[in-house]
């Protein structure tokens, strides 16, 4: 059996609370708690849930950028903890990052061929000029740009244009994974899908493997062959993307389902309109029992007085007292 890529096991990320807002002596935000997860080379995983829900610490979890409370974060089998400062630089070249505003994402002083090449100059210093100068026009027109636009400024693109500088200057040090924090959310309709269909051909060029995090699951449909839906810092669902949208097991994964946008809009006006009462309870105090009870539509006693166990389902596990 190979060792995944990327594994996480009961990972736990609580942050303590200081100052007034902090309810009682000891208080935390429980940001992630007690996710596990396994990503294979080449493959993708889609991280869904609200703002708010751990989606964007789970990912830096990984490059260690914030600190783990508790759990374990392997590597290609190696616990990033053990990582010395050699192990960390060769980790970060390995892993790399999109962002979801493409302009703030660049530095504006330098030139769209130094951002791209930039990581060369961190990750490949043997590289020749020649070498270097070759490698940022190739990858600048692989990702839909003309090699004569190297010399522009950020602020000369426009943001669909910004996005590709981006997975460019992400890509062209050849990583092993990719992660994707809500990196089409602020284009608009016709340019993410664009950027969504040019990172599944660079995925299947590269064999690079994707952790795309997203609070549409339309998107995540597009791009993802397994999803994992997190909901307050938990797990609410983890399974293979065509099990889990031909019949969603948990209450919550079926409200966003029935939130995403459908483009047809003879489906889109016919469609029922299923929403969650209230808002997103506070991660200082969750509620008890599973957390999501205070916003399900089928909540019962069982929910409120213990946590849900995990169950296996077809294609993966939910997390839930009702299924």
């Amino acid at each position: 059996m190979s060792v995944p890529l990327v594994e996480l096991r009961d990972v736990r990320v609580h942050f303590p609370v200081r100052g007034r807002s902090a309810r009682r002596a000891g208080a935390v935000v429980k940001a992630v708690d007690g996710v596990s997860f396994a990503l294979e080379e080449g493959r993708t995983l889609g991280v869904v849930g609200e703002s708010g829900c751990g989606k964007s610490t789970l990912a830096r979890t990984l490059l260690r950028l914030v600190p783990v409370t508790g759990g374990t974060v392997f590597w290609k089998g190696r616990d990033v903890r053990d990582f010395d400062a050699r192990a960390m630089r060769e980790l970060r070249r390995d892993v790399r990052m999109v962002f979801q505003d493409p302009l703030a994402s660049l530095n504006p002083r330098m030139t769209v061929g130094e951002l791209v090449r930039e990581p060369l100059d961190l990750f490949a210093p043997e590289l020749g000029e020649s070498a270097k100068r070759d490698a940022v026009a190739t990858m600048f027109e692989r990702v839909g740009l003309r090699a004569d636009l190297l010399e522009r400024y950020p602020h000369e693109f426009s943001g669909g244009q910004c996005q590709r500088v981006n997975i460019a200057r992400a890509l062209i040090g050849r990583p092993k994974l990719l992660i994707c924090d809500e990196s089409v959310s602020a284009l608009d309709v016709s340019i993410r899908s664009q950027i969504l269909n040019l990172l599944i051909d660079l995925q299947a060029e590269t064999g690079v493997a994707c952790l795309f995090i997203s609070h549409d699951l339309s998107v995540i449909r597009q791009v993802s062959e397994r999803v994992l839906v997190l909901y307050l810092g938990k797990t609410m669902e983890c399974r293979d993307a065509d099990a889990l949208f031909a019949a969603p097991s948990h209450p919550y994964t079926t409200a966003l389902l029935r939130a995403a946008p459908v483009p047809d809009p003879r489906i889109e006006r016919g469609r029922p309109r299923t929403t969650l009462g209230g808002d997103l309870p506070s991660p200082i105090d969750p509620p008890s029992g599973c957390v999501f009870r205070t916003r399900c539509p089928e909540a019962d006693p069982r929910c409120t007085m213990a946590e849900p166990a995990r169950k296996g389902v077809e294609g993966g596990e939910v997390v839930c007292h009702l299924r």
